[in-house]
């Protein structure tokens, strides 16, 4: 320090702070030796709290006002230093400016989505994005836990501890919660104060106060997203006739806007067919499903599978082949009794002549058409 610097620190009898920032936490008042005289002024200011240290104890914390620095309102310090009667002037002491504001709009957000378990989705992955705000509570605790002997402290030797405990928090509150995803962005505010109340605890071991946690955004992953529109825009067809209404109206503006060559109303038209067949496709369809509630008549089972068989033919396995399919083997005499036949369920291969489904096949082929009549002079 210069000449004039060490004579203006002999002689500083006002201590204050003007902050010209607006992310310093704690600020040291700087002046020489910290000398500070009998009856020097302290002003400390809205929002701010004034610590002083002796010798690296903390000693007198004074609130806002206006202060006349004596042994009556210096009783921590007078009885660390053994003052009786008054201190000599001047003595020595550090005193440290701790700003009380509310500190703002701190930016917290899910680095990594998060996986939970959804009541209707089952396991999904969310992120999540907000700010919250925070302010000194306790300032002795603050300077001896978290400060020490820093003498301009800011926000960002902080924030980033503080961001990791609302990210972690939150995971379990939002865990805890048992809160449905598609009913989180209508709580919010439920949400937000849950979460605050599980981080208050821990800010108050730093000597700080969370005074607001803020939610601004859930959302989930792109496809799910993209899920939940399909899933959001067939809802919002709702009345099928109307849409298939909508789609003719659709097609016929087409047709409109279509070039002279026919081309563009021949594409519209087809549309407007497309449109008009897949509304009345989705149309019956609900209509069958309603079917059930009124009263129809019972509609017959369906028809019995037919059997197919596997034919060896020339060491080779080939089929398989429906009993219609046999019929028209037998009456080309690709096929006789002695034919090698296998189907589902046999053990083994067998002659057709011996299996019982097959004998009535050939009962039921005609015989072959008698040879033609001969023809005149022949």
């Amino acid at each position: 320090m210069g000449l004039l610097g060490k004579i203006k620190g002999e002689f500083v009898d006002i201590i204050e702070w003007l902050d010209p920032t607006n992310n310093t936490l704690v600020h040291r008042f700087e002046r020489y030796k910290n000398q500070i005289k009998n009856g020097a002024k302290l002003t400390v200011r809205e929002s701010q709290v004034a610590v002083f240290i002796n010798e690296g104890q903390l000693a007198d914390v004074f609130e806002p006002g206006m202060y006349s620095l004596t042994t009556e309102n210096l009783p921590i310090l007078s009885t660390l230093k053994g003052w009786k009667y008054g201190f000599n002037s001047p003595f020595l002491a550090e005193v440290y400016f701790i700003n009380t504001k509310n500190f703002t709009d701190q930016k917290w957000g899910t680095p990594n989505p998060i996986m939970l378990r959804d009541p209707e989705f089952g396991p999904i992955r969310i992120r999540a994005f907000g700010n919250y705000q925070f302010r000194v509570k306790d300032p002795v605790k603050f300077i001896r836990d978290v400060v020490g002997t820093d003498g301009n402290f800011t926000t960002e030797g902080i924030t980033e501890q503080l961001r990791n405990i609302v990210l972690s928090r939150f995971t379990d509150a939002i865990a805890e919660s048992k809160i449905p995803v598609l009913d989180m962005a209508s709580n919010y505010d439920e949400v937000s104060k849950f979460c605050h109340d599980k981080m208050v605890p821990e800010f108050e071991e730093y000597g700080l106060s969370l005074t607001k946690l803020l939610i601004s955004n859930i959302s989930l992953p792109q496809n799910v997203e993209e899920a939940l529109d399909k899933r959001s825009s067939m809802g919002i067809i709702g009345d099928m006739g109307k849409f298939q209404q909508y789609q003719t109206g659709q097609a016929i503006g087409d047709m409109g806007k279509a070039g002279g060559d026919g081309s563009g109303m021949a594409a519209g038209g087809m549309g407007m067919g497309m449109g008009m067949a897949m509304g009345s496709a989705m149309m019956g369809s609900m209509g069958q499903a309603q079917q059930p509630q009124q009263h129809s008549p019972q509609a017959p089972p369906p028809m019995p599978a037919q059997s197919m068989y596997y034919v060896a033919a020339g060491g080779q396995q080939t089929g398989p082949f429906d009993l219609n399919t046999i019929k028209g083997m037998i009456a080309q005499k690709t096929f006789t009794k002695e034919s090698m036949v296998w189907k589902e369920g046999m053990s083994g291969w067998m002659q057709a002549g011996q299996v019982g489904e097959l004998i009535s096949v050939f009962g039921a082929v005609p015989p072959p058409p008698p040879p033609p009549p001969p023809m005149p002079g022949q």
